[in-house]
């Protein structure tokens, strides 16, 4: 007997309803009773839904100890400085469960959360670690591990990725448009990544989150991606200047993040929002590039 019989299924692409039958937890073969029926009236059945960029430390605390009323990234994350020395295990857990149940509620069981390190005490690390232990059975939760404030300009920042590695995070990332120089940018690219490489780990990056045009550490990753070897393993999130870019930088960027075989991530809930905050008329819209990655064949992810 099965488990669950769902009627009534629309599965996208087709024109006709289905029967899905699910026995310990797993479609199965169709069979004439079942302990529980549900029609779904024609209802879409998708597979499991995935957020591929997150923050779920920092989730549910708007106004926490103040507003941003710049409406700029700098200032949230100077907000978010203040906010991170008042963290404990306890505080993350709480607002972090909540936010899950509302992602599963509605189909989400594959997230990637950045976590952020420039804590000496890791609390926000040691929190999700543990959730994501404890939710194991429900949600697949891959955690990177994020430098807010850079790794070469924080104080000990190298020491916090490798430490936030070795506890068990499953992402290397880094912030190389927040680093005080672009040298520093661009060595904490390469400590990012060669920390991955020699982990087997994978990579994802907030990279060049900015409307500067000058910003361009996402070349950076793509050599690196090539010299390493690690082409399908690397992921640049939000990559806002590539809007500002000129065009023929950009045709070369985006064949060769191509080559690199990169994964993007574009923010658009946020960066809708972040971008253009230093223009005059007109504003920015300030977004990647998605339809031309998408032209070049590389891969484009919404978060």
């Amino acid at each position: 007997m099965l488990d669950l019989l769902l009627k009534g299924a629309r599965i996208a692409g087709e024109a006709d309803t289905r029967e899905i039958c699910v026995r310990d937890g797993r479609i199965a073969e169709p069979e004439p009773e079942a302990r529980q029926v549900i029609d779904l009236g024609g209802a879409l059945v998708t597979p499991a839904l995935v957020e591929p960029h997150i923050h779920l430390d920092a989730v549910l605390t708007v106004g926490e100890p103040r507003h941003n009323l710049s409406g700029s990234l700098f200032e949230g994350i100077a907000i978010w400085a203040e906010r991170v020395k008042q963290l404990s295990v306890d505080d993350v857990k709480r607002r972090v469960r909540t936010v899950l149940r509302w992602q599963l509620a509605n189909g989400v069981q594959f997230v990637r959360s950045h976590v952020d390190v420039c804590d000496p005490e890791l609390r926000a690390a040691r929190a999700l670690l543990e959730l994501r232990q404890e939710i194991g059975d429900q949600m697949t939760l891959q955690l990177v591990a994020f430098p807010q404030q850079g790794i070469m300009s924080f104080d000990g920042g190298e020491d916090l990725m490798r430490r936030a590695v070795d506890m068990g995070v499953d992402v290397v990332g880094a912030i190389p448009h927040f680093e005080l120089t672009r040298e520093y940018g661009e060595r904490s690219v390469k400590f990012a990544m060669a920390l991955a490489a020699d982990k087997g780990l994978r990579v994802d990056i907030h990279c060049d989150e900015t409307d500067d045009d000058h910003s361009r550490f996402v070349e950076v990753m793509a050599a690196e991606t090539i010299r390493l070897g690690m082409g399908g393993r690397v992921t640049a999130s939000h990559t806002t200047a590539m809007h500002s870019y000129n065009a023929a930088y950009a045709y070369r960027l985006i064949n060769n993040l191509k080559r690199a075989q990169m994964h993007m991530v574009t923010n658009p809930l946020d960066n809708s929002v972040l971008q253009g905050r230093f223009d005059g008329y007109p504003i920015r819209r300030g977004h990647t590039r998605v339809k031309e990655l998408l032209a070049a064949g590389v891969n484009v992810c919404i978060g």
